[in-house]
């Protein structure tokens, strides 16, 4: 591997002067502002749950002021991973070695709490650059230039990034895979015992339907990274575009289309999100119906109707189980959305819960495009997904 990340720093988005997305990430989310810093008519706002930090990168210039990078077209959506490494300088140099082109090459800054350094290379994934932040030298919250934002606790809702989910174009996967292992130590996690790693696992939406194709990717041993699932769409017989197909279209490539937040208790995470306006996504009603799914939910130690109220998903077995549910886009173009997860001893994602996930996703854009045939569009062209967005 030329540069083994040890930690994800924080994830970075780009949207637009005025769209809400930081005010929603606290007001929905539980998130609390960690720093900021205004400069060339940007805004940038860190904000934390837990060890899960986002940098909202507001503004309308050319260039975003933190790395110098285009921010996508005005497209919101997630632009850049930060992770931690033991020397960004040898690190950026192994990544150019290897042909990674690095539009960033390394930076140190300073302030009066200390110092870091930092490069930007670019990924195959599309619009995604990732960060080599070396800081061991920096004692403030989040980076030289920021100002500390008092903020009082959060509910604490999430802990941390339990997974990143990259949309890719079809029959990537394998390359994308070999570059994150070669160039960042990753390596491959099988989420079926008979799966073979060039081909990932195939999650078939029914004949002709077509499906998923999902390969998930473990960090160097003993970092603290989360896990990274590349998805793409298998081929189908019908018309029309599925979710990946849909976001490859609206994010204008590969990028980065959700990430998952862990929960200690997806409970009172979802009674906190719903409750401060936050939209989920509803499952397929036949999900909760399926031969040996109240059992299944009982042994995990839940309530069938709680669940099937709040809209979970369950899976697991042998003492083994995830609890799901994800949020509906946080932006009206359809470009990026949460899932909030709990485990409770399962390390995969569950092939049945993948399926009921497909579904229900598909369910809600057949019915946002039916929206989008009405009079009453926004400057994006169809309704925001998330009504407190609006």
């Amino acid at each position: 591997m030329a540069a083994p990340v040890r930690r994800l720093c924080h994830i970075a988005f780009h949207v637009p002067a005025g769209l809400p997305l930081a005010r929603d990430l606290q007001r929905l989310f539980g998130f609390q502002p960690l720093a900021v810093r205004e400069a060339d008519g940007w805004r940038q706002l860190a904000l934390s749950s837990g060890d899960a930090v986002f940098l909202v990168n507001e503004g309308a210039g050319p260039r975003e002021p933190l790395y110098g990078l285009d921010p996508h077209h005005g497209i919101p959506s997630a632009t850049n991973l930060c992770f931690d490494v033991a020397d960004a300088g040898a690190a950026a140099r192994a990544l150019a070695a290897l042909g990674c082109s690095v539009p960033v090459p390394p930076v140190s800054v300073r302030d009066e709490q200390g110092a870091a350094t930092y490069a930007v290379v670019s990924s195959p994934a599309g619009n995604l650059s990732l960060t080599l932040l070396e800081r061991t030298g920096f004692s403030g919250p989040f980076l030289p230039g920021f100002s500390p934002v008092p903020s009082a606790p959060g509910p604490g809702w999430f802990s941390h990034v339990d997974h990143l989910t990259l949309a890719c174009n079809p029959s990537s996967s394998p390359k994308l895979m070999h570059w994150f292992h070669d160039c960042l130590g990753f390596h491959h996690l099988p989420l079926s015992p008979d799966e073979d790693p060039e081909l990932g696992l195939e999650v078939p939406a029914g004949s002709g339907l077509g499906g998923l194709r999902l390969t998930a990717l473990q960090g160097p041993v003993g970092c603290a990274v989360p896990t990274l699932v590349l998805a793409e769409s298998l081929p189908r017989a019908t018309s029309g575009q599925d979710q990946v197909e849909q976001f490859l279209a609206r994010n204008r490539g590969p990028g980065l289309q959700h990430v998952g937040l862990y929960t200690p208790s997806i409970k009172e995470a979802i009674e906190g999100v719903a409750g401060a306006g936050g939209q989920l996504l509803t499952p397929p009603k036949a999900y909760y119906q399926q031969p040996g799914k109240e059992e299944q939910i009982l042994a995990a130690g839940q309530e069938p109707n709680l669940l099937a109220q709040q809209g979970v998903l369950l899976d697991g077995d042998r003492g083994e189980f995830l609890l799901q549910v994800f949020t509906k886009s946080l932006f009206a173009e359809d470009t990026f959305f949460l899932e909030l997860i709990q485990r409770q001893g399962a390390t995969g994602f569950g092939e049945g819960n993948i399926r009921a996930l497909w579904q229900s996703v598909q369910e809600q854009a057949a019915r946002v495009q039916e929206a989008c045939k009405g009079p009453k569009l926004d400057a994006a062209g169809c309704p925001g997904a998330l009504e407190s967005s609006a």
